[in-house]
């Protein structure tokens, strides 16, 4: 079957997944797909969507739906956007520049990482609506070198990630030996033997490098520094909120504190100058046990009122999960795993696939709730489960009072 054919019989988020697991050599799926420790916490981001029930307004004019938003001072098409991910290449050889292209084409913003094998210079020549994902660096020379070249090529805003002062202990890599300098398994080599397809990508694509930060860490294929390596050399573990409001007078764009999810903490960082949060656990990778965005989001819009923008970023794989988020209190959603999901299947098409899916759920959704617009969304669309078992029952309509069915 032709890749465009697959592509478009994949009907959902799953879908894509399956066929990004079968595209990809074993070691690459599961640095894709793994989460730290246990993974409970990844497992955590998505069921926790589960607990809330959306309301569904009958009878109400939905002959047009508008899912328009706002999004860090970007427009947006539908209230998504896409997550920044390190190391794009490693899923398709077109890596960041596919994924920038589809952003454009769908109209969301997308986040370029810092760890991106494609420099941020050249993902403006996408046109794509875009924002920059940033450390501290413990040499502050490089964060503001970092600074400068996002100002100076038109990104809107920076994403502060401040859950990763240690890296995460992500043992699916350990086991298939996908760390830097390699350390593959006879089945780790086999499985890229079984994968000639995204093997011969690999081999054409001589490129790949830490491209925004190449010059100051050499290319870590041939240097023998593993990312894991550098994150500890690097990476400060004394960032504190001095440092935000430090970051805060060196940036005149938006700022964004990613990584943030105690409500104590998202108030701090407005009261550092944060324009908006990205809750997040960054999918599950470095702190196993913690709860999932979605669960800390309520009492995060409650401790921040309208002082800023909060973006939901974890386990959302549906249409309905960004409608959820939105009724808590998000102004908006991110995603990062399903996207790099079509760009491992079917490189910038698959992304377009993926961003289609999520536009036409939305869209969906809204119209079965009786919304026509996003700004329309509150707090009175959604219930959490547990509050339908304080439902007061009388005996006349207990299960075991009603009529039974006749043959």
């Amino acid at each position: 079957m032709s890749g465009s054919r697959r592509l478009e019989r994949v009907y959902n988020i799953e879908d894509m997944r399956r066929l990004a697991e079968g595209a990809l050599p074993g070691p690459i799926w599961h640095y894709l797909e793994g989460g730290a420790d246990d993974e409970i916490t990844m497992a955590r981001n998505g069921v926790a969507f589960n607990d809330w029930a959306l309301a569904q307004s009958t009878l109400v004019d939905v002959s047009s739906t508008d899912t328009t938003s706002n999004l860090l001072g970007m427009p947006a098409t539908m209230p998504l956007m896409l997550s920044p991910t390190g190391m794009s290449q490693l899923f398709h050889a077109s890596g960041e520049m596919s994924v920038a292209r589809a952003a454009a084409e769908a109209g969301v913003p997308y986040g370029l990482s810092t760890m991106a094998t494609t420099s941020l210079e050249e993902i403006t020549t996408t046109g794509v609506s875009r924002y920059f994902q940033l450390y501290l660096f413990r040499d502050r020379g490089l964060t503001e070198a970092l600074l400068a070249r996002a100002e100076a090529h038109g990104y809107t805003a920076i994403a502060l990630t401040t859950d990763t002062n240690v890296a995460g202990n992500r043992e699916r890599d350990l086991r298939s030996g996908m760390v830097m300098p390699p350390r593959f398994t006879l089945d780790s080599l086999l499985s890229f033997a079984a994968h000639p397809r995204w093997a011969l990508g690999a081999l054409r694509n001589r490129s790949f490098e830490l491209a925004n930060i190449v010059q100051h860490v050499g290319n870590l294929d041939t240097s023998g520094t593993s990312v894991i390596d550098y994150v500890n050399s690097q990476f400060d573990r004394s960032a504190s909120w001095r440092d935000l409001e430090w970051l805060r007078a060196r940036w005149r764009g938006k700022l964004v504190v990613k990584g943030a999810m105690l409500p104590a903490d998202c108030e701090a960082a407005v009261d550092c100058g944060a324009d908006a949060i990205m809750v997040s656990n960054h999918g599950g990778r470095q702190l196993d046990g913690t709860g999932a965005p979605i669960d800390y989001l309520p009492a995060i819009r409650d401790r921040v009122q309208n002082r800023a923008q909060l973006i939901i970023d974890g386990g959302v794989r549906r249409g309905t999960h960004v409608l959820k988020a939105l009724a808590l209190g998000a102004d908006g959603c991110s995603i990062g795993r399903p996207y790099l999901y079509g760009l491992a299947a079917g490189g910038q098409a698959g992304v377009e696939r993926v961003l289609a899916l999520f536009q036409s759920e939305i869209e969906r959704g809204m119209a079965l709730m009786g919304r026509r617009r996003v700004d329309e969304i509150t707090g009175n669309d959604i219930h959490h489960l547990t509050e339908f078992a304080r439902i007061p029952v009388s005996a006349a309509t207990r299960i075991d009072h009603l009529p039974r069915r006749t043959a």
